[in-house]
């Protein structure tokens, strides 16, 4: 039989739990909120009346409709007012121990037939089950902040949860006005796991010094357009949230891609923890606005590679002397610069050329960016010439190191592989994990979206690039993506 979900208990109200709270009673749905002690029943009074408060300020509820929602949820500190619930979701903070006792205490007061739900981001919810009576009637509700405003919910169920109350679940958070993705209980689930993954990555990256924060973030917003850049994000989202998850994945996997990056570990000690604490990979401050483009002080431009004819051309049309050329010869001899158009190393071109010092790559992403890459043999001169010629054409420079895919296909390449491997692996489907993504992170396409708009054969090179430079097995083709390939197969999506 269909359960009912008419009364639900919301454990924990800060600002994640108040927001779940607040979405089941614009629903209709009568909401008890429980906090530890009369403090924080007071904070999350006031997060529920901030939130509505700023909905009612926006024009998006009226007074009468705050009012309502507000009227169907009753504050308590005790527990023991959740006996006659239909649904109990706690969202007190990641620690196991928390949950578990929790739980214990739940299973003891509510009714047999109640289902228990964690919206933990992270941890077993098979875990959590274990200490409870009822394990088939515990599963996950992930939902994501701010809860009234994302649509995302995902819906976590064990091996031993009940047949059909997942689905159930999930008609409840349709009936929340959400869009629920329904999954099995893996560390991260789909959007941390794969997210959380990406943001390590660019961590990495920056502590190998490949590029600046400010640069990879510029890099990611404008050649992917992301809404928010890896370190800006992991600020908002919290270092030590963060930490935390990726501590999870690696204790899961033990894979060396989800081991957290040092530099996570450094800044949490520190109590560097983001926005929460003023200050994490920034400071408090905005990334610096990219100052206007200069004149550089050269003449003379030799261009090579796939699109020199047009960015000679652009280059002209503003008043330099720009050539192209097919080969690294003495065509560039009398050039002030050598512009490399390429997405790969450009080391052993340079070292063919007669002034190795006057060349450097320049990979055009999308378009706005522009990839500026250095080689050990390139003068600083050229590289700061380079970047005053991607502002004349109507570009934003970031500079970066010469590796293997600069940093944009080295950050998005790997997360697209991760994605690959969860479908393959049969734990969600590409719908779902492409809604995930778009709905959990706001990204403008999902990863097998993006796959299909890149093409499989780009991005499985791309991959054999990145391993073939790194050695690191997880850069490696996913074997579904070189099956592909080799079969002719031109969208991924078509499998599903």
């Amino acid at each position: 039989m269909t359960r009912s979900f008419e009364k639900v208990g919301v454990v924990g109200l800060g600002t994640m739990g108040a927001g779940i709270a607040e979405v089941f009673a614009r629903a209709g749905l009568t909401v008890v909120g429980v906090e530890a002690d009369h403090e924080a029943l007071g904070r999350g009074r006031g997060n529920l009346e901030s939130s509505t408060g700023r909905a009612l300020a926006k024009g998006r509820l009226s007074e009468a409709e705050q009012a309502e929602i507000l009227g169907r949820i009753t504050l308590t500190t005790s527990l023991e007012d959740l006996a006659d619930a239909d649904l109990v979701i706690e969202a007190i903070p990641e620690i196991m121990d928390f949950k578990r006792t929790l739980f214990t205490e739940l299973d003891r007061i509510c009714e047999p037939s109640a289902v228990l739900a964690t919206n933990t981001s992270s941890l077993s919810v098979t875990e959590i089950a274990a200490t409870t009576g009822r394990p088939g009637r515990v599963v996950g509700m992930h939902f994501f902040n701010p809860a009234p405003v994302m649509k995302l919910v995902e819906v976590v169920h064990t091996v031993v949860t009940e047949d059909g109350l997942a689905e159930e679940v999930a008609d409840l958070a349709r009936r929340l006005g959400k869009a629920p993705v329904s999954v099995g209980d893996r560390a991260g689930f789909v959007v941390n796991r794969l997210l959380l993954t990406y943001l390590n990555h660019a961590a990495v990256m920056l502590e190998n010094g490949l590029a600046t924060r400010e640069g990879i973030d510029t890099a990611m917003k404008l050649g992917v357009g992301v809404p928010m850049g890896p370190f800006a994000l992991l600020d908002l989202i919290g270092l030590d949230t963060s930490y935390e998850v990726m501590c999870v994945l690696f204790q899961e996997t033990r894979d060396r891609r989800h081991a957290p990056a040092p530099i996570l570990r450094e800044l949490v000690t520190a109590g560097l923890l983001g926005r929460k604490s003023g200050a994490g990979f920034y400071n408090g401050e905005a990334p610096p606005t990219p100052p206007a483009a200069g004149k550089p002080t050269v003449t003379s431009v030799a261009v090579l590679g796939e699109g020199a004819e047009e960015f000679a051309a652009r280059l002209g049309d503003a008043g330099f002397k720009a050539t192209t050329t097919q080969a690294a010869t003495d065509a560039t001899e009398d050039a002030d610069v050598v512009v490399a158009l390429s997405h790969t190393p450009v080391i052993e071109l340079a070292a063919r050329l007669p002034h190795p010092r006057r060349l450097v790559g320049l990979h055009l992403v999308g378009e706005k960016l522009a990839e500026v890459a250095s080689t050990v043999l390139t003068s600083p001169e050229a590289t700061c010439a380079v970047e005053g010629l991607a502002k004349i054409v109507g570009r934003v420079p970031v500079h970066c190191k010469d590796r293997a895919e600069f940093v944009v296909d080295a950050l998005l390449y790997p997360y697209l592989n991760d994605a690959v491997r969860m479908y393959d692996s049969g734990y969600a489907t590409m719908d779902d994990i492409d809604a995930a993504m778009r709905l959990g992170c706001g990204y403008p396409a999902g990863p097998f979206e993006t796959i299909d708009t890149l093409g499989l054969e780009t991005v499985r090179d791309g991959l054999r690039a990145l391993y073939a430079e790194y050695r690191d097995p997880a850069f490696a083709p996913a074997p579904l993506l070189d099956q592909l390939v080799t079969a002719g197969v031109r969208s991924i999506r078509g499998l599903s």
